[in-house]
């Protein structure tokens, strides 16, 4: 210990002066691109390429469906580039796949161009989203990580608010592949110094970095030990039907509202729903820390279920934007609880490779769930059917994620 005299000075999450709050500014931005192009500029990719090019809307989407499904198989890799790399080595190579794919959507020209560009995207996702971002703040935050995360991640709904409607901006003003091409350069021009400027080396939180060089695992002997246990595969599926469910739900939102309450108050529900987003990631990170944060998940899916039961059986406009208010209350939160459950239940060693994990098993599974949805509507005459299966999947959450198992040994 006295080699590094970093782990032997107190930490004080609480200070402002704490570093640690510096990588969360650093994340929030990292955040702010990754979703928006990442994520939220899909729509935007869709819609441009189809007018452009002239290619069906199941063309393009397909390519989105490939890079949710790749991206996933790289999500799962994160923690560990983590631990290997670092994470300034780790977040200077996302943001430049990111870039990379940026300038590669812009200039697709043919169909294979864009399975391309999309598989540059997926590795461009896995480096600036929510397995990065977990991984890195943990690296700095025990006590506080909720908060953290939480905060962090509201760069997620800044880039949906902000970032598309810059980038529809700058496409009619310098086209399509003028506005991604001017993306990356800001991602770089932004991103680059900063991450270098303000993203040293972590403090040795727990001392898994001394225990791990005496008892090295590989990170397939962790993911097989968590696939064996009870309580992370609660956790895991628990999320990935609630993610699978709010997903179909909101993809599908706007064209459910529209006949109901018309296309400016149904797009007034989806504004009211991103930002109570916002709203409950805020106020929910004052306290995350200190709840129990399974009872916690199964509350915020239960007020997802009645919101989704107020929504198919009353059509009052008003009382359906309250309802997307509520359901929208807990969006944000259901990205941050995994992790902490995740610290709060198995050991800090494994915590990048089991928090990965969890991550890309959810995103494989929320990828079919527009499509489900949309499937199950066509078959049923209507969106009934599908959204109270979405009901159903959010009850069903409910109670798994309180199973916790009985205790195993842990990997450490």
């Amino acid at each position: 210990m006295l080699d590094n005299p970093r782990h032997t000075v107190p930490i004080d999450e609480t200070s402002f002066r704490y570093e640690g709050w510096r990588i969360v500014a650093v994340c929030f931005l990292l955040a702010t691109f990754g979703w928006g192009l990442g994520f939220y500029g899909q729509s935007v990719y869709v819609a441009e390429l189809q007018r452009a090019r002239g290619w069906p809307a199941s063309l393009v989407s397909s390519g989105t469906t490939f890079f949710y499904l790749f991206g996933a198989l790289l999500v799962v890799f994160v923690g560990e580039a983590v631990r290997k790399y670092g994470p300034r080595l780790s977040l200077i190579a996302g943001t430049l796949a990111m870039a990379a794919a940026a300038v590669a959507i812009g200039a697709v020209r043919e169909p294979w161009q864009l399975y391309l560009a999309d598989a540059v995207l997926a590795f461009g996702w896995a480096g600036t989203s929510l397995a990065m971002i977990t991984n890195t703040i943990s690296l700095w935050f025990d006590q506080k990580r909720g908060m953290a995360i939480s905060l962090a991640l509201n760069g997620a709904s800044f880039g949906g608010i902000v970032g598309v409607p810059l980038l529809v901006m700058l496409i009619g003003q310098a086209g399509f592949a003028g506005a991604m091409y001017a993306a990356a350069g800001a991602m770089l021009v932004l991103l680059v110094p900063v991450i270098l400027l303000l993203v040293g080396s972590p403090p040795d939180l727990h001392g898994w970095q001394a225990a791990a060089k005496e008892k090295p695992r590989s990170s397939t002997e962790i993911r097989g030990w968590a696939l064996r246990d009870v309580g992370f595969l609660t956790v895991t599926i628990a999320f990935s039907l609630v993610l699978f469910a709010q997903v179909g739900f909101i993809v599908h939102l706007i064209s459910f509202l529209d006949p109901i309450i018309g296309r400016e108050r149904a797009a007034v529900a989806v504004a009211v729903l991103t930002a109570m987003a916002v709203v409950g990631r805020v106020l929910f990170s004052l306290v995350i820390d200190r709840l129990n944060q399974r009872l916690a998940s199964a509350i915020s899916f239960l007020s997802q279920a009645a919101a989704l039961l107020v929504v198919i059986n009353l059509h009052n406009d008003h009382v359906l934007i309250a309802a997307c208010a509520v359901f929208g209350f807990s969006v944000g939160n259901l990205i941050t609880l995994p992790s902490l459950i995740v610290q709060q239940e198995f050991d800090s060693a494994s915590f990048g490779v089991l928090i990965s994990l969890n991550t890309a098993i959810n995103q494989v599974t929320y990828a079919f769930g527009p499509g489900v949805v949309g499937a199950l509507r066509d078959w049923s005459g209507g969106y009934v059917l599908p959204f109270y299966l979405c009901i159903a999947l959010e009850v069903i959450a409910a109670a798994l994620i309180m199973v916790r198992g009985k205790p195993r040994a842990k990997l450490s």
